[in-house]
């Protein structure tokens, strides 16, 4: 992705939401407003084995799941509500088991039981059908691992800088593990390894923010294991079975998955829409939000 293609990015979304704005009556610009500001209903959902922490803004508008990753929870994401909302979507978001305020309940039922799973009761809760998926980074890996466990509620999936840690194909794991060699890499500095070292520099007060959010993100207390997918994954069947439109992203300084690789897995899977993001760490939801959210707008407008 160019620069130029960047800045068209950043004026676009604004033209989209003006230009819807032009052509409403006083009442509508009125009701649009009050959507928009209007603050996400969030709460505990009794799910089998869990009390799920949970957001959803609610309304008529078609749903959009957003999977946080490893160092984050639904907090995260206070730079993509308000756009989603702006566009007419509804935002559901969810903290994964083991993350922010989500509570394991081992009386309720099994454990460690699987995001996939919690997911797809959280939209029987909710009275929910078919969802756009948004997964970043790990939460990548529970998007996929969703979309091929119940395709019948997968309306599209974005990949979002996602490291493919569930792919089991000996070749990627070698690639991998030479890429981001154990115990090494996760032994450096969250913030280190997932925002960019040009955010770092431009915004320290951002990066402040993203280590605060990334600290709050795990409970404190003992740890149960969370098994977060239920499939494994090869790289020549995601294409067979993920059969909604997907979208794989990648980030040019971004050390967990480089451009490369990203491209080297969509060759695997032909239907797959791709875009690299330029001068964006593995957080690029929170380094380049507006880049962001208009590149998942604009792939989920179209399907």
């Amino acid at each position: 992705m160019s620069k130029k293609v960047m800045h068209r990015f950043r004026t676009g979304i604004t033209g989209v939401i003006t230009i819807a704005l032009l052509g409403m009556s006083a009442g509508s610009l009125i009701a649009f407003q009050r959507a928009a500001a209007a603050p996400a209903r969030q709460g505990y959902a009794e799910l089998p084995g869990v009390r799920l922490w949970f957001t959803d803004t609610g309304g008529s508008g078609v749903p959009v799941v957003f999977l946080h990753p490893a160092t984050g929870s639904v907090r995260i994401w206070e730079n993509q509500i308000p756009a989603f909302t702006a566009a007419g979507y509804r935002f559901i978001a969810f903290d994964r088991r083991d993350f922010g305020r989500t509570i394991i309940d081992p009386t309720t039922g099994p454990q460690p039981g699987t995001a996939t799973d919690d997911l797809n009761a959280l939209l029987d809760y909710l009275s929910v059908d078919r969802v756009h998926v948004v997964g970043s980074a790990a939460g990548g890996g529970v998007a996929l691992d969703f979309a091929i466990s119940f395709p019948q509620r997968v309306r599209s999936v974005s990949v979002v800088n996602h490291a493919f840690g569930a792919i089991q194909d000996p070749e990627f794991l070698a690639l991998t593990a030479r890429l981001r060699p154990q115990p090494q890499f996760n032994q450096m500095p969250p913030e280190f390894r997932e925002v960019g070292l040009s955010y770092q520099a431009s915004n320290p007060e951002g990066t402040k923010r993203w280590i605060e959010l990334e600290r709050i993100s795990r409970p404190d207390g003992p740890r149960a294991p969370a098994q977060t997918r239920k499939n494994d994954l090869f790289l020549a069947t995601i294409g067979e079975r993920i059969r909604v439109p997907i979208l794989l992203t990648a980030a040019d300084a971004d050390p967990a998955l480089p451009p490369a690789l990203m491209r080297m897995i969509a060759a695997r899977i032909p239907a797959a829409e791709t875009i690299v993001f330029e001068d964006s760490g593995h957080s690029t939801y929170w380094e380049q939000p507006e880049i962001f959210n208009h590149t998942i707008l604009d792939f989920i407008g179209k399907h």
